[in-house]
């Protein structure tokens, strides 16, 4: 097997470990201690103690690769000549401390300026969405592909919103996607709707800005499934600033591109 044959694996085994400690937070949310981090931005203990958990099997397996988890995410730099692990322990913190199911544990591996490996772990669903480049995309071990469409109205778009940018510019997008006959869905996860990407479940995702833990994993998954993304990662000081998403199946993403503000893109 090659070295990311056995990342990917390990991801794998990493991710349902990780989503096996959040549904037991998931379980008592009323024993959670929830802090703001900013507008619309929480933080748990849960969060905390399962990012904890993804660094330590990381570095005992890993122990030369870089790690960045968005609870740890200041202390991160970036190591020349290493690989990056980009985790969000919980994407999805607010519909995970509201008892909504739609929420996810999302760990990517990047290395030579591209990303190698990527998993989306579902537990309340029992949901793996794992991928490796040039390997393909799969969902419980089975292949998986985006939509077979050429319409923006034959399918759910997914929109998310980010208070690092203004408003009109997750409106805008959003106006514009039903003027073309589209509709939007929102589940308060970037990741795991770049995986529903992935899956066919929605025909295309588009954000104005996302951390990288938030799409790194999801990215590839689409790109692996045969749909389409932005270069959302361009240079290694993106791991840092992050930057808007845009990812669709093949048949509708110039259709949703048009839709979104031309500045962002």
């Amino acid at each position: 097997m090659t070295k990311e044959t056995d990342r990917l694996e390990f991801a794998c085994d990493v991710a349902k470990t990780a989503g096996t400690v959040a549904l037991e937070y998931f379980a008592d949310l009323g024993a959670l201690t929830v802090r703001s981090k900013g507008v619309q931005d929480m933080a748990t203990e849960a969060d905390i103690n399962t990012e904890k958990v993804i660094r330590r099997e990381i570095a005992k397996a890993y122990p030369d690769d870089a790690f960045l988890g968005e609870e740890s995410s200041e202390s991160f730099a970036i190591k020349p000549g290493a690989g990056t692990w980009i985790v969000d322990p919980i994407d999805g913190t607010q519909p995970f401390i509201s008892g909504m199911r739609t929420w996810c544990v999302s760990i990517a591996y990047y290395a030579d300026r591209k990303l190698q490996v990527g998993v989306v772990y579902d537990p309340t669903s029992d949901e793996l969405y794992a991928a490796r480049r040039g390997g393909g995309a799969s969902l419980n071990g089975h292949p998986m592909r985006v939509a077979e469409v050429s319409s923006l109205g034959a399918g759910l778009v997914g929109i998310g919103y980010s208070t690092r940018v203004t408003p009109e510019e997750s409106v805008h997008p959003l106006l514009n996607l039903l003027k073309a006959d589209g509709m939007f869905h929102r589940c308060g996860s970037g990741a795991l709707s770049l995986a529903y990407v992935a899956a066919g479940r929605l025909i295309g995702y588009f954000e104005p800005h996302m951390c990288p833990w938030d799409f790194a994993a999801g990215a590839l998954l689409v790109q692996e499934a045969g749909g389409l993304t932005n270069d959302c990662l361009p240079t290694e000081q993106t791991l840092i600033d992050g930057g808007p998403v845009l990812a669709a199946a093949g048949g509708v993403y110039d259709k949703l591109e048009a839709c979104c503000v031309p500045e962002i893109l």
